[in-house]
């Protein structure tokens, strides 16, 4: 007999044995083809979790579709980043807008504010706030519109308004479930509870557009009636300005030359201005990175001990088969070969379940954090679940069974 019959006639033999000890065992089989599963869905959801945290701040900022952004330290490092610590935003902006190179300036400014349909200061409920020039066609309204602050509210060199000047607010949708609010309401809004009844706003528009972008349940105003509110107008704090440049304009080039007119701020394109905002937050980084290494660990782990387990338990039979003359080699072969088909249905059954899995998780962070398709499983994601079903399954079992071979004696068959 030649040397290639003969190892497909050993091949046949150990796939036969592997075969019959699974039939042998349902319950034991589906039992380690579903803990293969739970192991690939541990690397796709969590390594899709990782990489959706990431990818959530980047589609933030590029969803403000603004190619320039312009800020600068707070003014107390240990502030939540609130402070807006640029000054004198709208004579800026309207610098920036004078330039040839540059269409459009506006700020952007944060705060947190107390909002509700009640002046009673014990009934406020704490939001962060957005405060912006005008709202667009992006905010999606799901009620009512927006607003469009007036030009004459912040012409450069005109005394500027110390009370608000349009009093109309947009909500998150849950923000105005919660405060029982709709379009045309009358809501209270103050940086405190007690300046809060001094301001009343109309609702105007319900749309969760900035919600997505700062995963908070967010109210937007437009800025000028928020640095009234919050007693900034003098100052005209803001924490961003943003910029669109020129059709025929290189936006870096724009920008390194805003950077040396204003050394006094960080002047970056949108997409290094993404880079800087997550490396500001290493909390970001490190999460990201640290789901999907315990994706990859976890998913190993589980695996070398699933398959250590299904070797331990086959000792009788392995050692009645060492018993009638079978190799070590052999025994593990057949091992390995159950690796290959538990982990080969557990791997498809794991990358099968994915996509519902992530659709209900979105699903559970959009209600709570306002962040929509959180966890992100790509197709490299995929791959990555399922080699670890199957090489590192099969790498593992391998080793197993010839381990359980070593100690599969006939002292199992006498006990």
């Amino acid at each position: 007999m030649s040397a290639l019959p003969f190892a497909f006639v050993r091949m046949r033999a150990v796939v036969g044995i592997a075969v019959a000890q699974l039939r042998r065992s349902p319950g034991r089989t589906a039992l380690a083809v579903l803990a293969v599963a739970l192991a690939v869905l541990a690397v796709t959801l969590l390594a899709g979790l990782g990489a959706g945290v990431v990818a959530t701040g980047e589609e933030g900022l590029e969803s403000a579709d603004q190619d320039i952004w312009i800020s600068s330290d707070p003014v107390d490092p240990d502030a939540s980043g609130t402070e807006n610590p640029l000054v004198g935003t709208h004579g800026t902006a309207a610098e920036l807008t004078d330039r040839e190179d540059v269409t459009y300036a506006t700020p952007i400014a944060l705060y947190d504010v107390y909002v509700g349909t009640d002046p009673d200061p014990e009934t406020l409920e704490r939001r962060p706030a957005v405060g912006v020039q005008e709202t667009h066609d992006g905010f999606d309204f799901e009620a009512g519109g927006g607003f469009e602050t007036p030009d004459e509210a912040y012409e450069p060199g005109q005394p500027r308004s110390q009370e608000p000047v349009t009093d109309e607010i947009v909500l998150d949708p849950r923000v105005a479930e919660s405060v029982d609010a709709e379009v045309g309401d009358t809501l209270y809004v103050g940086t405190s509870r007690q300046t809060a009844p001094e301001y009343a706003f109309t609702v105007v528009g319900v749309s969760d557009y900035y919600s997505q972008f700062l995963g908070s349940e967010t109210v937007t105003l437009p800025l000028v009636d928020l640095q009234a509110v919050a007693g900034t107008t003098g100052t005209d704090r803001a924490t961003f300005l943003t910029a669109d440049v020129a059709d025929d304009a290189d936006r870096e080039a724009v920008a390194a030359d805003l950077d040396e007119s204003y050394p006094e701020y960080d002047v970056r394109p949108s997409d290094e201005q993404v880079g800087a905002m997550i490396g500001d937050r290493p909390l970001v980084v490190a999460s990201g990175a640290t789901l999907v290494g315990l994706a990859v660990v976890g998913g190993v782990v589980l695996t070398v001990n699933l398959f250590a387990l299904v070797a331990a338990q086959q000792r009788a039979e392995l050692a009645a088969l060492r018993a009638v003359g079978l190799s070590r080699g052999l025994l593990a072969g057949t091992v390995a070969a159950q690796g290959v088909v538990i982990g080969l249905l557990g791997g498809l059954v794991g990358v099968l379940a994915t996509p519902l899995l992530a659709s209900g998780l979105n699903r559970v962070a959009a209600s709570v954090a306002s962040f929509d398709r959180l966890v992100r499983p790509s197709s490299d994601v995929y791959v990555l679940g399922l080699a670890i079903a199957l090489v590192v399954g099969v790498l593992v079992a391998l080793v197993a069974g010839w381990r359980a071979g070593r100690y599969a004696t006939i002292d199992h068959l006498e006990g």
